[in-house]
């Protein structure tokens, strides 16, 4: 395999442990603290974990180990999306092990929970793992979207455990993944098998989080590798001074990506998909309140601008939403057979006219014929409309351009409006992560093996103080259920890790509130560039924007 210069160097760079962290295995102690209840539904949710309900947060702390010495085979599975420094914790994690004892053995399940449940696996040794250390991607094992949800499922990866002599396994993953983590740790508890479930917060999203857990790892990665794109191109702009971007970036239940973009760039226009909800605005609005910049920026002579635009703001329009719920009814059952087989678009929108309410279809009229189509694409697995598919910077950038042109009608607006569109997703997965994330990531790692040699079940590893040095970060863990809340899935009540939306009363929403009407009219852009990885420290290890308001 051909190196690049840059991930031959990076092969060298060192990750910074928690000062805790740093004296060696045999000179951390546990301190615990109180025991912890659920975020909500306290009753429901002790009633479904009666084993792991309940548990103390911990911190480790310089002191002597009081663990007790046993040889840990430990299997780790990457699950779920992929998020810059996955790679790191698995590196910390077989660090932590190989230096407790060099008997101690480490399972790489491949692709997956999927790995787990067909005993698809690897050993590592020190010569395959070096080969991943601070490079992006999950390729060191894979990953996959397979849920541990079912019984008999557990019995299977308990009998995996067993075949292999396992002690402990650690799943990597998000929201979704860790909530399987707490529900495998609670069999595993419940059948007195003796293996450990330890999770580790990942998501670029940014919306897993909470008072413990302060940023997910890949989050910082993710928003500098968007950051220096959005920048590049309002430069662009700014020298071409003749087009308006429209950027979508990743983020369907929350907007913590869009708002850290636009802390770090300062554009004319970020939409908050929770202020949208919180406000019930319409579309229209949305489209207006875009194109009131547009035309401000025109009466200055600037027809050009950007816009930031979360990847799921289109569902947390409430008519849009009643709109989407009307055409997962429409077509539900062997309805969308008889939809799919009338031969052109005109016979299908008279069905949908025919189906929809009168103000549901009033929204829908509205829409480019495009997006029209869009949500009549292939169902998702419970026959939904799959919204990630839905163009919403297309949307808007149509609804803008079809406002402008009655503004022109009336004389308001005198200027050009040329639009280009962007997606930035899958550029960030993988990138290789910044030295944040890099040390983050190699922290959690090393931690998880902690909680495990303590003997701690359904954990989450915690790093903490994250917004200074690393010197500084706090080093524990907190239990799984501690996040946890019921919610209504598929038409049952589950119970799952509560997603963490943008705090509307937050310090980063509220510096963004106070600066965008400024940003909306003049062109106030800031470049991030490249992440870096050598230099100052106020250049290379400089947290988010998000991070750093919130710990102000």
């Amino acid at each position: 395999m051909k190196l690049s210069p840059l991930q031959i160097a990076r092969y060298q760079y060192t990750p910074k442990l928690p000062g805790m962290l740093r004296n060696g295995i045999a000179e951390i102690c546990v301190k615990e603290g109180a025991e912890t209840t659920s975020v909500a539904d306290q009753e429901k949710i002790q009633a479904l974990f009666p084993n792991t309900y309940g548990k103390k947060e911990i911190t480790f702390q310089i002191g002597k180990n009081t663990s007790v010495a046993k040889k840990q085979v430990v299997g780790v599975i990457l699950s779920g999306g992929q998020a810059p420094g996955g790679h790191n914790v698995v590196c910390g994690l077989y660090d932590a092990l190989k230096a407790t004892s060099q008997d101690n053995v480490l399972y790489g399940f491949k692709n997956g929970p999927a790995g787990l449940i067909e005993d698809n696996y690897i050993i590592f040794d020190d010569e395959y793992i070096n080969q991943f250390r601070n490079t992006g991607g999950f390729d060191i094992i894979g990953s996959g979207r397979t849920k541990l949800e079912t019984e008999e499922q557990f019995a299977v990866v308990a009998e995996v455990c067993k075949k292999h002599g396992i002690t402990a396994i650690v799943i990597i993953g998000g929201d979704d993944s860790n909530t399987n983590a707490a529900v495998l740790a609670e069999y595993f508890a419940a059948h007195n098998t003796g293996v450990q479930v330890i999770g580790c917060p990942k998501t670029i999203d940014g919306d897993l989080k909470n008072d413990d857990i302060e940023c997910s790892f890949g989050f910082d990665t993710a928003t500098k590798t968007y950051s220096e794109l959005i920048g590049n191109i309002e430069r662009d702009a700014n020298s071409a001074k003749k087009y308006w971007h429209f950027v979508k970036v990743m983020g369907r239940s929350a907007s913590h990506v869009a708002l850290e973009c636009a802390l770090e760039t300062q554009p004319n226009v970020c939409l908050i998909s929770e202020e949208v909800a919180a406000k019930k605005m319409s579309l229209s609005q949305i489209a207006n309140y875009i194109a009131d910049s547009v035309e401000k920026r025109a009466a200055n002579g600037m027809n050009f601008g950007v816009a930031i635009i979360p990847e799921g703001v289109v569902e947390f329009v409430p008519e849009f939403s009643s709109l989407i719920h009307e055409i997962n009814d429409l077509l539900a059952g062997s309805k969308a057979d008889a939809f799919n087989e009338l031969p052109n678009w005109k016979e299908k929108y008279a069905f949908i006219q025919n189906g929809l309410s009168s103000e549901s279809f009033a929204v829908f009229a509205i829409l480019p014929e495009a997006i029209q189509q869009q949500l009549f694409l292939e169902r998702d697995p419970h026959g939904n409309v799959q919204v990630s598919l839905i163009e919403s910077e297309k949307l808007f950038s149509a609804l803008v351009k079809d406002i402008l042109a009655e503004r022109k009608k009336n004389g308001t607006y005198k200027g050009k409006f040329n639009p280009l569109h962007h997606f930035f997703g899958y550029e960030g997965r993988c990138a290789f992560p910044s030295n944040f994330d890099a040390d983050y990531c190699y922290s959690l790692g090393y931690n998880a093996f902690m909680l495990i040699q303590y003997g701690y079940n359904g954990y989450l590893s915690k790093v903490s103080n994250l917004s200074k040095p690393a010197e500084e970060w706090v080093a524990g863990g907190m239990p799984i259920t501690k996040m946890m809340n019921m919610e209504r899935r598929h038409g049952q009540d589950k119970p799952v890790i509560r997603k963490a939306l943008v705090e509307l009363e937050g310090k980063p929403f509220l510096y963004f509130a106070s600066h965008r009407d400024a940003w909306a009219v003049e062109t106030a852009y800031t470049y991030p560039g490249a992440i870096q990885y050598y230099g100052p420290a106020e250049v290379c290890d400089l947290t988010t924007r998000t991070l750093a308001l919130e710990k102000e």
